[in-house]
This record gives C-alpha cells, sequence and structure tokens, in this order.
C-alpha cells in the first residue's frame, strides 16, 4: 500500500522540503511497533534541523523530519507485547515524523489517555516537557518565585506562562505587540521583543529568578543582566543565528561556561530536551504522563495557531521564520 512523507533533500530554505511517495508500509523490526501517525509539529526546532543547525541531529539528507508525533499502533514486531493495535501512543522522535507510518521501539512510547485529543496531546510532547523539565529540572523554582521567558507568544512560550501560573510564579515574557494580549491572557506581562536591560528591570522591579533565552547571540548578555543575585540563566536555542541575525553556536556555550564560572552572583545553564532525555529517560516518560494528567484537569492547554495539512508543510516553515505564530503550528498527517 503507497503512502506518504515529507523528504528533505538537503539542507536549505523550505523549498528544500518535498513529499514523497513510497510504494510499501514498513514493517516494524524486533522490539517496535508500526504507527500511523495522525499529527506531528511545525515546530522551530524542526526549522534548525532543516537548516543543518540542530546539535543532535547528526543524519545527513535525504531523510524525514518530524519531531514530534502522535499517532496510533498499527502492528507489532518480533517481541513487542506493550501495546496493542489501536491504541494511542505520543514520542518525541528527533526526525521522521513527517510521515503517514513510523516504526519505533515500543520502550520509546508513551500511551496516550482517553478523552484528550490529538492535537492537544501532540501540544504536550516537545512544546510542554521543555518549559516542565527547564521550570521544574533545571530552574527548579517555586511559588512566589519570578522568571522571563524570551519568545513568549510561541509554543514553548504559552506552555510555560501556563505551567508559571499554575505554580504560583510570578512571569514576564518578551514577544511582538501582536501576541501581547495572548501573554497577558496567560497571567504573564509582555515586554517588546527588543526591551533593553533597563526596561527589563523596571517592568519587573530588580530582575527576575530566572530567564529562558531561546535567542542566543546578543540577547544572552541581555537577559544574564535581567536576573536577579543568585538568578539562573537557562539558554535553549539560537533562534538568531537560525535567523542570521548574529550570534554563534559555539560562541554562546563559551560564553554561557564563562559566565557560570565567573563570580558574577548568577549561574547558567544550556537546556536540551534530546540531550536530556537521553541522560534521564524515564524523566521524559514521567513528565509527559504528568502534562498528560495536568491537560486532562484543565490545568494547562495547548495554544493550537492552526491545524494545517501535511502537504503545507513548506507554508507552515515558512511561517515559523517570519516570526508571526501565536501557539503552536501543527500537522495532520492522517485522520483518526
Amino acid at each position: 500500500m503507497a503512502w506518504t512523507r515529507v523528504r528533505l533533500n538537503a539542507l536549505g530554505g523550505p523549498e528544500k522540503l518535498a513529499l514523497e511517495t513510497v510504494p510499501d508500509v514498513p514493517e516494524p523490526g524486533a522490539g517496535e511497533v508500526r504507527v500511523r501517525v495522525l499529527v506531528t509539529s511545525a515546530a522551530f526546532t524542526d526549522v534548525m534541523i532543516r537548516k543543518g543547525l540542530y546539535p543532535d541531529v547528526k543524519d545527513k539528507p535525504p531523510f524525514t523530519p518530524g519531531y514530534d508525533m502522535v499517532g496510533i499502533v498499527e502492528a507489532a514486531g518480533p517481541g513487542a507485547s506493550r501495546f496493542r493495535p489501536g491504541d494511542r501512543v505520543a514520542d518525541l522522535t528527533t526526525i521522521g515524523a513527517y510521515a503517514e507510518y513510523i516504526c519505533l521501539p515500543e520502550d520509546r512510547l508513551t500511551p496516550v489517555p482517553d478523552g484528550v485529543s490529538d492535537v492537544d496531546a501532540l501540544g504536550m510532547i516537545l512544546s510542554a516537557v521543555t518549559p516542565w523539565q527547564m521550570l521544574t529540572r533545571v530552574a527548579k523554582l517555586k511559588a512566589g518565585q519570578s522568571l522571563l521567558i524570551h519568545g513568549a507568544g510561541g509554543a514553548v512560550g504559552t506552555a510555560m506562562l501556563q505551567l508559571a501560573r499554575d505554580a504560583g510564579i510570578a512571569a514576564f515574557g518578551t514577544d511582538v505587540a501582536a501576541k501581547h494580549g495572548l501573554i497577558r491572557s496567560l497571567g504573564a506581562t509582555p515586554l517588546a521583543p527588543d526591551a533593553p536591560e533597563a526596561a527589563i528591570l523596571a517592568a519587573t522591579a530588580g530582575g527576575v529568578d530566572a530567564v529562558f533565552d531561546p535567542l542566543g547571540g546578543e540577547s544572552l548578555s541581555r537577559s544574564l543582566h535581567a536576573l536577579k543575585p543568585g538568578g539562573l540563566l537557562v539558554a535553549f536555542g539560537f533562534l538568531n543565528e537560525v535567523l542570521g541575525r548574529g550570534g554563534s553556536i559555539p560562541m554562546d556555550f563559551v560564553r554561557l561556561t564563562l559566565w557560570d564560572w565567573l563570580p558574577n552572583g548568577h549561574a547558567t545553564a544550556f537546556y536540551s530536551i534530546g540531550a536530556m532525555r537521553r541522560k534521564h529517560p524515564d524523566w521524559f516518560r514521567q513528565d509527559l504522563a504528568m502534562l498528560f494528567g495536568m491537560l486532562a484537569d484543565g490545568r494547562i492547554a495547548p495554544v493550537v495557531a492552526e491545524v494545517l495539512p501535511l502537504a503545507e508543510v513548506r507554508q507552515a516553515h515558512e511561517r515559523l521564520e517570519a516570526g508571526t505564530v501565536a501557539g503552536k503550528l501543527v500537522l495532520r498527517v492522517s485522520e483518526p
């Protein structure tokens, strides 16, 4: 039976993504299950992978991108017994999810609870586990503390603001003016994306306990100076370099390490969801299950900008790079 996937034929712009028809459905290997993908994300992480700038992906084109997915188990390979056909599952695939079918080791998969929609469940995998782990496992913020996140109106940012509100943490977020209403609706104080250090310090009454910075480059210095004494800067992306706005990924790592060594009263860290999962695989499963529970209880609800068909993957990537997406862009791969 023929099926469809997206192939990245060369590193570069969205035009390097193309739909491809494959003649035969893949067969799961030992310990694997075949999953029919229902939904996947168009995330900025996918943009980095497409451009060859994501440190955790060493694969060379052609390959199929797709960082996360929710799907239905269709078949089990030899020795795979954890799931039955018809079970809904979720995974952080890193690559491979822009496809109607994918075969994955069953021990990587997290069951999706009944009563949770495919789209909402997808919003928990990358976009909510990332801020949850930064908030609770890296920064370990508590009620009464404060945070600042750049790009607050995006998928990760809107999840972070909801998690902060749920935990009693005061939140501030930078983003374009068109997203300020969304940021306010999530209980946070919006700031201009280019707000200087003085403006941030004034708005936060002298700084915050943690800053979460996906921008990199010159933004890191601004973020460091927005901290209270003893505060923590968590870098988790390189948007400025990816979009050609300056910055250097190797230099960002050097600066973070140097600042962490200096007796400046602040600490720094770099967060990667892939690296965290490799080091603590149980944490990923625990945290995703926790977030599914919060979703079912109504404590968090992903902000979904739009659900597009997989065939519009190029347009989705173009919108991501333009910075106009409020919340999460979802790609519908197949129907339930």
